[in-house]
């Protein structure tokens, strides 16, 4: 390649007060959304501190997009209709595949008492259907209609979700299997299909940017699952376990009965309550999961309809993997 000296002009006008409000808005976003429900939200200094900071941030990023000549990101990409329809879905698709990912796990190490290697396995399934069907992903993104893929795409994974709402406290790693692998297939129809849909919206020259503009819509969409789970989980939580609660009667025989067998069983009135006490505990969280994966589902079919706004893909552009 022929030596081509370093255009030193193009780096002092790059847009670095985007480049900059970028990296403290989506940084301080992020750590506000993972830790706030750990840290008490703004009964914390520090997320009150790291918020401020974040919408200074933001603040530079909006500033450069009216500034530069060339700003870091083009977040005007997002009032097309079609780019817009797709980064909105690409955010609650991200919020499902993070949030998914994240609660597996933990429902299994809390109820199933699986380790980490266990869990991982489970969480993987989701990965066989993009082995086998991502070799044929150029044909079938040449051969079917966008709008069909990505609806039935969101549908798939809306089941996924669903199929998970009926977890009890003896459900373990194979009763993820089935979701797993329908959450895998909606994945390739969906996400890839929608990544497509993004390259497409705009010009060429803008191909750069909304795949960036994309990417970041589903890492946000992943921050936001995790700080949502995390928030619902307590709120639910106490909200099931109160309820269990409401529904045993110290006067009722049947409760009686059961507390003093346990007690029999446990060598103790304080050792069965303390069992009954985890016993609650124990369906209060399962009912929780359920909940939440019930959330992630009805989210998916939410912007199903935003399917409506999609252009079919041109015809003879080649095929975008990102």
């Amino acid at each position: 390649m022929p030596h081509r000296s370093p255009r030193w002009n193009e780096f002092w006008q790059a847009d670095w007060l985007g480049i900059t409000g970028l990296a403290l808005g989506l940084g301080g976003l992020t750590i506000v959304l993972e830790e706030g429900q750990r840290e008490q939200w703004f009964q914390s200094r520090e997320i009150v501190e790291i918020t401020i900071i974040s919408v200074l941030g933001f603040g530079m990023l909006f500033s450069g997009q009216l500034l530069a000549r060339r700003p870091v990101i083009k977040l005007s990409l997002l009032l097309d209709r079609q780019f817009g329809a797709v980064a909105l879905m690409g955010l609650v698709v991200g919020m499902m595949l993070y949030g998914t990912a994240y609660v597996i796990p933990q429902f299994l190490a809390a109820i199933a008492d699986y380790n980490a290697l266990q869990s991982g396995q489970i969480v993987l399934l989701s990965g066989i259907p993009s082995l086998i069907l991502m070799p044929l992903t150029p044909m079938l993104i040449k051969h079917i209609d966008i709008r069909i893929a990505v609806s039935c795409g969101l549908i798939i994974m809306a089941t996924s979700c669903f199929i998970d709402t009926v977890l009890t406290v003896d459900a373990v790693g194979h009763d993820f299997v089935h979701s797993q692998l329908l959450r895998g297939v909606g994945v390739i129809l969906g996400f890839l299909f929608l990544n497509q849909a993004a390259i497409a919206a705009v010009s060429p020259d803008d191909a750069g940017d909304a795949a960036g503009l994309f990417n970041a819509v589903r890492n946000l969409g992943g921050s936001l699952a995790l700080a949502g789970i995390a928030t619902v989980q307590d709120q639910r939580n106490w909200l099931h376990s109160r309820r269990l609660e409401e529904t045993l009667s110290a006067n009722s025989g049947s409760v009686q009965d059961y507390i003093a067998s346990l007690s029999q069983a446990m060598g103790g009135h304080d050792a069965a309550m303390r069992m009954l006490a985890a016993t609650i505990q124990r369906q209060a969280l399962v009912m929780t999961y359920n909940d939440i994966f019930w959330m992630l589902g009805v989210g998916i079919i939410a912007v199903i309809p935003l399917v409506l706004f999609l252009r079919p893909l041109p015809t003879g552009r080649a095929v975008t993997m990102h």
